[in-house]
């Protein structure tokens, strides 16, 4: 049967919107505390996964209009949703199965509850997600071979993976929507009484709503609301184009259904109050805004300011790799671009 709400330790992971506020801003701000500092919000991180600043610098009242400037609350949004659809393309190039891009999505997402953008490049924390939740889904792939695959350093990936654990507190195992749709379609198909000539409906019903749980999770609804309900959202939008079930009204088969889950888990949520939650869950996905390639471009400038990285640093980069040979070039494509 499928799990409409969280075990105990999956509980931790949940928030009230509030909270969520209050986590990003507390992570923003002890960067911006950091970059006043120590001139820089780039943590430093050793082999053996130890972090440290840089010595703190002694600042001129007269260069404060030359300082750099941090990113806000919405520009770091932008940049871990662009790096959490990266993660996806490094999963799809690797051809790994679902349920390691799901659970390198999660992680990922949870790492910066505690962390900013400005403090940890996300396209290493992205990588090194990836890379351990490839162990914890026992389809391991050595740190080399991920590191080869889109012309990274793989030692980045192995200084990390520490960080990125203690970070999510060694709670590594991981309940995604997915699962919890493969579940309600099996009790749906027992429910509804589906006919063998009926099957290849709820398969279509199932890619659909698989579908509709990409999009939610790149939302904040996965900390905001347990997986069966993320599931059960994504099943009701899917069943809008497929019409396996009646969804409206508290007299129809969904009703019927989900009061039969809340009777079998004991639940005190009330129907109402669960389609008050998968209202809330559209409302996510509606008002999700992906960035476009000029605020990426503001952002990029933004942060590398942070990071200490001038004009002129990237100036001599751009020079280096005019002198790069053809091959290197081509090698340098070979896998998603993480720019």
């Amino acid at each position: 049967m499928a799990d409409f709400h969280t075990s105990t330790h999956r509980a931790n992971w949940i928030f009230s919107p509030q909270e969520l506020v209050e986590k990003y801003k507390a992570a923003n701000q002890r960067a911006i505390q950091a970059l006043e500092k120590y001139g820089t919000t780039q943590m430093e991180v050793d082999a053996d996964g130890s972090l440290s600043y840089p010595e703190p610098i002694a600042r001129d009242n007269a260069d404060k209009h030359s300082r750099p400037k941090p990113l806000n609350i919405e520009e770091e949004q932008f940049m871990r949703v662009f790096y959490e659809n990266k993660l996806r393309e490094v999963c799809s190039a690797f051809y790994f199965p679902n349920k390691i891009q799901a659970t390198a999505l999660i992680y990922f997402k949870r790492f910066y509850l505690q962390w900013s953008v400005m403090e940890h490049h996300p396209k290493h924390i992205m990588l090194t997600c990836v890379y351990a939740a490839c162990k914890i889904e026992e389809n391991h792939v050595s740190a080399e071979e991920l590191g080869k695959g889109i012309s990274q350093d793989h030692q980045m990936i192995l200084n990390y993976e520490m960080i990125v654990y203690q970070s999510l507190e060694f709670d590594l195992i991981v309940y995604a929507p997915y699962r919890s749709v493969e579940g309600f379609v099996n009790d749906m198909e027992e429910f509804c009484g589906v006919k063998d000539d009926e099957n290849q409906m709820l398969k279509d019903l199932q890619e659909t709503a698989r579908l509709e749980v990409d999009k939610i999770m790149l939302t904040d609804a996965p900390h905001l609301f347990p997986p069966g309900q993320l599931a059960l959202a994504a099943l009701r939008n899917a069943n809008e184009m497929h019409r396996v079930l009646d969804f409206e009204g508290l007299c129809c088969v969904l009703c019927r259904y989900l009061r039969r889950i809340l009777a079998r888990q004991n639940s005190q949520h009330t129907i109402l109050q669960l389609i008050e939650s998968l209202d809330a869950i559209d409302a996510w996905v509606r008002k999700f805004k992906f960035p476009t390639e000029k605020d990426m471009k503001h952002i990029n400038r933004k942060l590398k300011s942070c990071w200490g990285h001038s004009s002129h640093d990237d100036s001599k980069k751009r020079e280096k790799k005019r002198h790069k040979s053809h091959k290197s070039l081509n090698e340098a494509h070979n896998g998603p671009s993480l720019a």
